[in-house]
């Protein structure tokens, strides 16, 4: 009976010790540069060119089919309402790729991403923390912005 105890002990005991590395597995954390050469980062700063420069078409298909469809089925004056918020709110390709690549974090689990852009400005005034998430659905090679 001791036997099958230290036994089951054992057990339990390898347990724990390889359950938190087999779920850290299937997360990863990606910074900066390295950001710009993950599929999902490269999705986001075309996104944000795209959006920046006004091609909300060309934009929209580098999210995922739900997302196209909820875009497609707003109403006309919500669309351009958003469009508006969205341009003012983008920024270059080159402006967006800095930012990543001195704030960014790219979180992969499984088969989603989380970017975050996180910037503090200063000026005489003090200073200023903006920070900006994006969601992906990762499907194989390719990464689609996602909700």
């Amino acid at each position: 009976m001791k036997r099958r105890q230290l036994s089951a002990l054992c057990v339990a005991a390898a347990w724990i010790l390889v359950l938190p590395a087999a779920s850290a597995a299937g997360k990863s954390e990606i910074k900066g540069a390295a950001i710009l050469d993950h599929a999902c980062g490269k999705v986001a700063v075309k996104q944000m060119g795209m959006v920046h420069a006004g091609n909300f078409d060309e934009a929209n298909k580098l999210s995922t089919k739900e997302m196209q469809d909820q875009w497609k089925a707003m109403p006309a004056k919500d669309r351009t309402m958003m469009m508006g918020m969205m341009k003012e709110m983008s920024s270059t390709e080159q402006q967006y790729s800095n930012d990543i690549k001195t704030n960014g974090v790219l979180v992969v689990d499984g088969p989603g991403a989380t970017l975050t852009v996180k910037k503090t400005t200063k000026d005489a005034n003090g200073s200023m923390t903006s920070t900006m998430t994006q969601n992906f659905k990762l499907d194989g090679s390719q990464c689609l912005i996602s909700r």
